[in-house]
Parts: C-alpha cells; sequence; structure tokens
C-alpha cells in the first residue's frame, strides 16, 4: 500500500470520510469542527485529546502530501475549511466503493475490527444486510490488483470472529507539538511504576471496546452513556 499513515493521521482522514457522509452539510469542516471530529468520545478508538495546534500540524503534514485540501469561503464563509483528496477523488490515489469506504472509514476510526463489528459500526455510512456481505468485500479488499486496503489477524483465543486491520500505516503515534502548559506533570508513581500505568490503560481501552460490543449487541446508543 503506497498511502502511509501515522494514527493521527488516520484519524484525521477518517473523520473527513465520516462527515462527508454523515454530515454533508456541514462539510468540507473547519479546524474547529475537525478537532471536536477527531476528539469525539464514542465511534472512536483509542479516544483522543488532541488541541486545536497539534490538528494544524497534522493537517499541514496531510496537506503537503496532498491528501487533504483547504480553502476559505466553502459555503460563502471566511473560515478556512479541509476536505480529503485520499480516495474517490481526480487527485485520490484509488477508487473505492460505498461499502469499501465504508469499512476503510471504521478501521481508521476504529483500529481492528471482526466483521460483526463492521456491520454494526458502519451502518451510518452504508448497509450491510448480513455479516457475510461484509467479509465478501473484506475478501474483495484483501485481492485488490493495485494492492490490498485490508490483513486479516490471526484469530485471538476466546474470539469467534478474527479482526481485520487497515494496511495505511502502523499503530505507533509519533510525538506532536505540545503547549507546556497543558504538559502533564509527572508524579511519583508515573516516574516510579511506568509499566504498571502502561498496563492499567491498556486494561481501561480494552473494557472500554467490551463495554461498546456489549451496547452494540443490546443495541443501546453509545453516545447517551457516555
Amino acid at each position: 500500500m503506497k498511502t502511509e499513515l501515522t494514527p493521527y493521521q488516520a484519524r484525521v482522514i477518517g473523520c473527513l470520510l465520516e462527515k462527508e457522509v454523515t454530515t454533508p452539510d456541514q462539510y468540507p469542516l473547519s479546524l474547529n469542527s475537525l478537532r471536536g471530529a477527531i476528539n469525539q468520545k464514542s465511534n472512536r478508538d483509542p479516544v483522543m485529546n488532541l488541541d486545536e495546534v497539534q490538528v494544524q500540524q497534522v493537517v499541514d503534514e496531510l496537506m503537503k502530501r496532498h491528501l487533504i485540501s483547504d480553502r476559505a469561503g466553502y459555503g460563502g464563509g471566511r473560515v478556512t475549511k479541509y476536505k480529503h483528496r485520499f480516495c474517490n477523488t481526480e487527485f485520490g490515489a484509488f477508487k473505492l466503493s460505498e461499502r469499501e469506504l465504508a469499512i476503510v472509514c471504521v478501521l481508521l476510526l476504529r483500529g481492528a475490527q471482526t466483521p460483526g463489528e463492521l456491520r454494526s459500526r458502519t451502518n451510518r455510512l452504508c448497509d450491510f444486510r448480513e455479516v457475510g456481505e461484509v467479509e465478501a468485500v473484506l475478501d474483495e479488499m484483501m485481492k485488490r490488483e493495485d494492492g490490498p486496503l485490508v490483513a486479516k489477524l490471526p484469530r485471538e483465543p476466546g474470539r469467534r470472529e478474527a479482526r481485520y486491520v487497515h494496511l495505511f500505516g502502523t499503530d505507533t503515534q509519533p510525538e506532536l507539538s505540545e503547549p507546556a502548559e497543558s504538559m502533564p506533570v509527572a508524579s511519583a508513581a508515573d516516574t516510579a511504576e511506568p509499566g504498571r500505568l502502561a498496563a492499567l490503560e491498556r486494561e481501561v481501552a480494552s473494557l472500554r471496546r467490551e463495554i461498546e460490543r456489549l451496547q452494540d449487541a443490546l443495541g443501546i446508543e453509545r453516545e447517551t452513556l457516555q
């Protein structure tokens, strides 16, 4: 896959893909709207908390790579707004069907997913009537002539389904400039037991994903429980 994205870049592209479909009247997005989409607590994994300076830094990186375009005056306003050039544009590297775009979007926003999770979490972007349809599209995406877009991970113990990941980059987050006043102050526990803190963070993330899976299975609107 030629397009390599950092996790922050993947989040920005995923947000632009999502909002183009779900809120077309508000697309392209201003920097403030894009920041809100990036830091959204629902339908995101992991949840991020980037400030405006950090978001602008990522946007500038993507602008230099011609994966985002900007223009002042969209909709008659003076605020600069941003739109993706990632796919399905005259400048995009490749074309995606509605279902392929929905899958890529969710994988960019939420990381590895099972076909069942993709079926429920793409419902605002496209329509999958059953999990088998998701698996068929995933299979096609792994066999594209221009290179695979997704990969299937080995099935984990205790899981009925294997998870799939996008092939647009790594899971390692790059360092972003951070204002001094927002830098966290390290406590004695932070410096003495970094391994313990990292383990707790992983456990919290795992519990959050499990809660979201249960909410999806029960048909509960996740936003109401945040």
